[in-house]
């Protein structure tokens, strides 16, 4: 009996849940286990300053990403200027510059003798201008280098909220009395609440997970220590003991968030119902100031990283001739298109079969198996290196089978499997989000008619799905195109991406080779982001 009621949806997202469940149990596991020399060591001197580095990273990142994202949503949702609908979307390219391309171009702008000592060189004569330019290096050139490139995902998520509060809410401010700062707080804002978290739960874990910028700038922290504990100590047990620490924080954010808004709502009840929210237009010196505010942002965030990395490219063109464009593209896409095809599929199942089974155990096993995009990238490569060597050892050499660490270990295979865990969730929810608009009305008509499950899933969900995938697909591609500690770790011996081409050129003082590759990023980048934005999620409209 138990056997009959296993199916091809049941088996996928069980699979999928242990492909997740694999990293979380590997370095939960090892933790208990004998440490090495060098985590000893690590305890009695680093490990204190890799926390309170976390910390306080976590801490100003969030700060700055809640003002410029709660910020910028704000102006550009209730209100008029000249220039708004071009920032609506404009402000989203700063997802196309990861942190670390970010921390090149802010560390090398301020640098001595770096692009502003030219500047005002070429406009004011010989100087010494070293001594008047500020130095963003350190904690603090890092908070900012993640802060520019990450507030997007509050601003996203919070002009959406923006959106369809009602107008009903702006005037109940004003009857009683409200000034606008007042409204906005005490009704606008906790109204979004929910939304706004959200976006800072995002911003969150990929500042844990950040390790790029965090290795440039030189500052101790979780990511760093696993990384190094592999790299620098080969030592797979020190690594993992370092990620336990990461994974703990990771999992008191989780339980914080959902804390946090157990109660909370995405709306606020109003007598009246829904009334269309109407923008106040502005004028003169209002006009002017939320203009220039947008426009800043959106020059700091995404003009002024492009502009330095163009800047080196012209400036040094040589780096342009000896810069193999082609073979790094033909890898960028050659792990889009094997990702998206393995997790599109995988997602596919798993949401059909939530739809046409009902079954509680497969909706719960759905519903983890997204939890991997909450794992940094390094803690999923370090764990998935931990566990193929696990399983060689144990269980493959014990029945006398050959090796199979060469085929997962710097491998394209290995690679793409632990992307898989990192990203299903893009997939399996992009997917979801446009199954919940197929009436379950259209799958009873289809049977009506003679329609299979599987010619009705082939000829009217998958047309009706055409968006949702696109949107999926594009969103896969941007993460993977910026991905670096994954591809870093796991990447086959000379199979380069313009990611870990950049990086390298950057660990060795190259700042100047680093910008073709991080240019070719950034342009890869921003395309999906424009596509994106335009034609799915329609951020530009009305």
């Amino acid at each position: 009996m138990f056997f009959n009621k296993l199916n091809i949806w049941l088996i996928s997202s069980l699979l999928v849940s242990l492909l997740v469940m694999i990293p979380i149990l590997t370095v939960s596991i090892s933790f208990f286990e004998d440490t090495s020399q060098y985590f000893k060591i690590l305890k009695e001197t680093f490990l204190i300053e890799y926390i309170i580095n976390s910390l306080t990273l976590l801490i100003g990142v969030l700060v700055i990403t809640f003002f410029l994202g709660t910020g910028s949503a704000y102006i550009v949702s209730f209100y008029k200027f000249p220039g708004v609908n071009f920032f609506k979307w404009a402000l989203i390219l700063s997802f196309a510059i990861p942190p670390y391309i970010y921390a090149y171009s802010l560390f090398a702008f301020f640098e001595n003798y770096g692009t502003a000592f030219v500047i005002l060189k070429n406009i004011f004569g010989e100087g010494e201008y070293n001594k008047h330019i500020p130095k963003f290096d350190g904690m603090f050139g890092l908070i900012l280098s993640i802060s520019f490139s990450l507030f997007a995902y509050v601003y996203i998520l919070a002009r959406s909220s923006f959106l369809y509060q009602s107008q009903n809410l702006i005037d109940l401010g004003k009857n009683l009395g409200f000034s606008k700062f007042k409204s906005f707080y005490s009704i606008i804002l906790p109204a979004a609440r929910p939304a706004i978290v959200a976006g800072l739960s995002l911003v969150a874990m990929e500042t844990l997970a950040e390790f790029g910028a965090v290795d440039f700038f030189s500052v101790n922290t979780l990511t760093t220590g696993i990384y190094d504990a592999w790299i620098s100590f080969d030592d797979l047990a020190f690594a993992n003991r370092v990620s336990f620490f990461l994974l703990l924080f990771i999992f008191i954010l989780f339980l914080t968030e959902n804390l946090s808004r157990k109660k909370a709502k995405y709306h606020l009840e109003t007598k009246g119902g829904f009334k269309q929210k109407e923008k106040v237009k502005l004028s003169g010196s209002k006009s002017i100031l939320a203009f220039l505010f947008c426009f800043l942002l959106f020059f700091l965030s995404f003009l002024f990283p492009l502009g330095q990395m163009l800047y080196w490219t012209i400036k040094f063109p040589e780096n342009f001739l000896d810069f193999n464009s082609m073979d790094l593209f033909l890898n960028t896409v050659y792990l889009v298109l094997l990702s998206c095809l393995v997790l599109i599929t995988f997602a596919l199942i798993s949401n059909y079969g939530n739809r046409v089974s009902k079954n509680k155990t497969l909706n719960f096993l759905s519903t983890f198996s997204i939890s991997g995009y909450a794992i940094p990238g390094v803690i999923l490569a370090v764990a998935f290196i931990t566990f193929i060597a696990w399983f060689d050892e144990n269980i493959i050499q014990f029945f006398g089978f050959n090796s199979i660490k060469k085929i997962f270990i710097g491998s394209v295979l290995g690679l793409v499997l632990v992307y898989f865990v990192r990203f299903y969730s893009l997939a399996f929810n992009g997917i979801k989000s446009g199954y919940e608009k197929i009436n379950i009305a259209v799958d009873e008509s289809a049977y009506l008619l003679g329609y299979t499950k599987s010619k009705t899933f082939l000829n009217i969900h998958i047309p009706y799905l055409r968006n949702s995938l696109l949107f999926v697909i594009i969103l896969i591609s941007l993460e993977i195109v910026r991905e670096l500690p994954i591809t870093l770790i796991l990447r086959p011996f000379n199979f380069e991406t313009f990611a870990t081409t950049a990086y390298i050129s950057a660990s060795e003082d190259l700042l100047e080779a680093a910008a073709v590759p991080s240019l070719f990023l950034i342009i890869m980048a921003a395309t999906f982001i424009m596509i994106t934005s335009k034609y799915i999620l329609r951020v530009g409209d009305e």
